[in-house]
C-alpha cells in the first residue's frame, strides 16, 4: 500500500472507531493541565493541607459533639441575665 499522511491515517483510525463504537469522550470543561513552577505548586498544596486540616478538625469536633450530647448554646456575660440583678429599684 502507499505511506498515509498523517492527517489521512487520524482520519481513517477516527473512522474506524466510529464503525466500532458510538462511545464519545466528554467534553473538556476545564482549561488543559499547565506546568507550574515547583515552588508555586508547594505553596498550592500547602494551602490545600490546611484548608483540608481545618476541614476535618471542623467535622472530628462536631461528631465529638453529637457523641457527647453536648449543645452548643450562644455564650453573652454581658447579656440580659447579667443585667437582671443589676436593676436598681427605688423602695419607696
Amino acid at each position: 500500500g502507499s505511506p498515509l499522511s498523517a492527517e489521512e491515517r487520524r482520519l481513517r483510525d477516527k473512522k474506524h472507531l466510529d464503525d466500532i463504537t458510538a462511545a464519545r469522550l466528554p467534553p473538556l470543561h476545564h482549561s488543559p493541565a499547565k506546568l507550574l513552577p515547583i515552588e508555586e505548586s508547594i505553596a498550592i498544596q500547602i494551602q490545600q493541607k490546611e484548608a483540608y486540616e481545618e476541614l476535618q478538625a471542623k467535622l472530628a469536633a462536631q461528631k465529638l459533639a453529637e457523641r457527647l450530647n453536648i449543645k452548643m448554646l450562644r455564650f453573652e456575660p454581658e447579656g440580659e441575665a447579667s443585667m437582671q440583678y443589676r436593676e436598681v429599684r427605688d423602695e419607696d
